[in-house]
C-alpha cells in the first residue's frame, strides 16, 4: 500500500517543492512504495526556478510540478496521507486543515529549514543555497525511507520522524 506523504511549506514555491521531488526520486531508486506531494497554505502560484533548477542538476524531472494549495488535498478524492512534514517556520506555525489518512488523521512533523530564496551574493549564492537545501532535504528523506513504514505504529512513526528532524 503506498504511503502518501504531503510536504508543506507556505508558498509552496522552494522547500516543499524541492522535498517532493527529492522523496519520489529517492523511493523509486529504493523501489519503495512511497509517494510525495507539495502544497502550500498560501500557494505563490509559481515555482521557485532555482529549485526546480537545483532538482534538475540532480537528475530529477520536474515536468508538471506546479505551486498549489493545501486544500487540494482535503477533498474528496485526495490522496490518503500517512505523514504531512511542514519544511517552513510558518507553515509550522499555522493550523494545518483536517486530512484525511488511511486510517484516520496523518502523522505530522515539522522539519525547519532556512529559506534559500533569502540567500545573499546574488544568484551563484542562491544556487549555491538551493543545492545545499536540496542535499539537507535529501540526507533526512532517505532516512525516511529506511524506517519500516508499514511496521510502525502511529507514535512510533511520530517519534521516528521527529528524531530525524533533530538530525
Amino acid at each position: 500500500m503506498t504511503v502518501h506523504v504531503l510536504i508543506l511549506c507556505t508558498h509552496n514555491s522552494a522547500r516543499s517543492v524541492l522535498a517532493e521531488g527529492m522523496l519520489n526520486h529517492l523511493a523509486a531508486q529504493l523501489g519503495r512504495d512511497v509517494r510525495a506531494h507539495s502544497a502550500g497554505s498560501a500557494p505563490s502560484g509559481r515555482l521557485n526556478p532555482f529549485a526546480l533548477e537545483a532538482l534538475q542538476q540532480a537528475g530529477i524531472d520536474t515536468t508538471g510540478y506546479r505551486s498549489k494549495s493545501w486544500d487540494e488535498f482535503t477533498r474528496e478524492g485526495a490522496p490518503p496521507l500517512s505523514i504531512v512534514i511542514t519544511v517552513c517556520d510558518s507553515a509550522a506555525a499555522e493550523t494545518c486543515p483536517v486530512f484525511f489518512g488511511g486510517a484516520g488523521q496523518p502523522v505530522k512533523v515539522h522539519w525547519g529549514y532556512p529559506d534559500p530564496s533569502h540567500a545573499e551574493g546574488g544568484d551563484a549564492g542562491k544556487r549555491r543555497a538551493f543545492e545545499l537545501t536540496r542535499q539537507a532535504i535529501g540526507y533526512r528523506l532517505l532516512q525516511l525511507l529506511a524506517l519500516p513504514l508499514d511496521r510502525l505504529s502511529p507514535a512510533e512513526l511520530h517519534a521516528a520522524l521527529n528524531a530525524i528532524g533533530r538530525s
